[in-house]
């Protein structure tokens, strides 16, 4: 039964039902998933299931943004529904809510984590009371971080279980998920400039003479300036201080999900250095880690966590040779704003 064992058989399908949205849109989130032992696959399907699916409610399933708000609205009531108890049908939105909800249960995530991450999406909403295309400081960034990022890391973490106090662990793993997330701001910064967004902060762009006139002056005519390149290396410094305080992390969790998350920690901090390597032309090209870096580092670290059959190693080469490389999900916020390279 592998990745469903211990779970009640007629929630089966609901979690099929996530697992298949992971494997058809996650790409590297589903394919790095493998890495994780059997029994915890199921838990992170959900997680990816929900967000998903509230993305899909938001982009596809409407056609305006006062829609997308009230999509969200309703979904959130639906949500707080099936907490309660209330009962769920076959659809596939209540299937997916039905395994969202049994993993919530089984893993004691709070609910507030869910709620969080909602209040982010509508911060991304033009047109909703919390709608902000800008953010001027690092702290008015961070209420949008902790809804879209740190509560992934926040999430995964009674998931992927921890040899320490989970309280202890809580603040490295919303790190974490921070992290990546700013990784994410630096590297997609003119394709969220397109969709006339600046996530990094303009008052730490500011302070080193950089304009949005400037920014779409240099992704207009395709120029870098010194200005620019000296308020990115500022912000990869404080990038890589969020990465140092979500190192001790990873040796607070469980022993078999350590390889696979030292793994992304590696190679999605060395997205930085290719930022780097690259001239900061961000607004230019997407920074990628080569694939023979990305197999590398992995190599070991999956020797390292046991993977060893050939089937495994062909399927999980495959996943480490997407990892980091730029695949993109979400589109309403960008290259996938969620704080995991796994769902890019």
């Amino acid at each position: 039964m592998g990745e469903l064992a211990g779970i009640d058989p007629g929630l089966h399908e609901a979690y099929r039902v996530c697992r298949e949205l992971n494997e058809r849109h996650g790409k590297t989130y589903f394919l790095a998933t493998r890495l994780l032992p059997a029994s915890k696959r199921a838990g992170v399907h959900a997680l990816y299931g929900f967000a998903r699916m509230v993305d899909d409610v938001v982009d596809v399933e409407v056609d305006s943004d006062r829609a997308a708000a009230a999509k969200v609205d309703a979904f959130e009531d639906r949500i707080r529904a099936a907490f309660g108890g209330a009962p769920l049908g076959r659809s596939r939105p209540d299937l997916v809510l039905g395994a969202l909800v049994d993993t919530a249960a089984r893993y004691d995530i709070p609910h507030s984590y869910f709620y969080a991450f909602l209040h982010s999406m509508r911060m991304d909403i033009p047109g909703t009371v919390m709608f902000r295309p800008r953010y001027r400081t690092m702290d008015e960034l961070s209420e949008y971080m902790y809804g879209s990022a740190a509560v992934i890391g926040l999430q995964m973490l009674p998931i992927l279980g921890t040899e320490t106090d989970r309280d202890k662990a809580a603040r490295p793993a919303a790190a974490l998920g921070e992290a990546f997330q700013l990784t994410n701001f630096i590297r997609d910064m003119g394709e969220d400039l397109d969709r006339d967004r600046i996530y990094l902060p303009t008052d730490e762009l500011k302070a080193f003479g950089v304009d949005e006139d400037l920014l779409r002056y240099c992704r207009t005519t395709g120029r870098n300036d010194a200005r620019l390149e000296r308020a990115l290396a500022h912000l990869i410094a404080h990038t890589r201080s969020v990465y140092r305080e979500a190192d001790p992390g990873i040796d607070m969790l469980d022993r078999s999900v350590r390889p696979g998350m030292r793994t992304a920690f590696v190679l999605y901090r060395d997205i930085l250095r290719e930022v780097e390597d690259g001239g900061y032309r961000v607004l230019h090209q997407r920074a990628r880690v080569s694939r023979r870096r990305r197999l590398a580092v992995a190599a070991p670290r999956l020797a390292e966590a046991g993977w060893t059959t050939f089937r495994t190693r062909a399927k999980t080469a495959k996943s480490v040779g997407q990892l980091s490389s730029g695949e993109r999900t979400h589109s309403r916020r960008g290259t996938d704003r969620t704080g995991t390279p796994w769902s890019k």
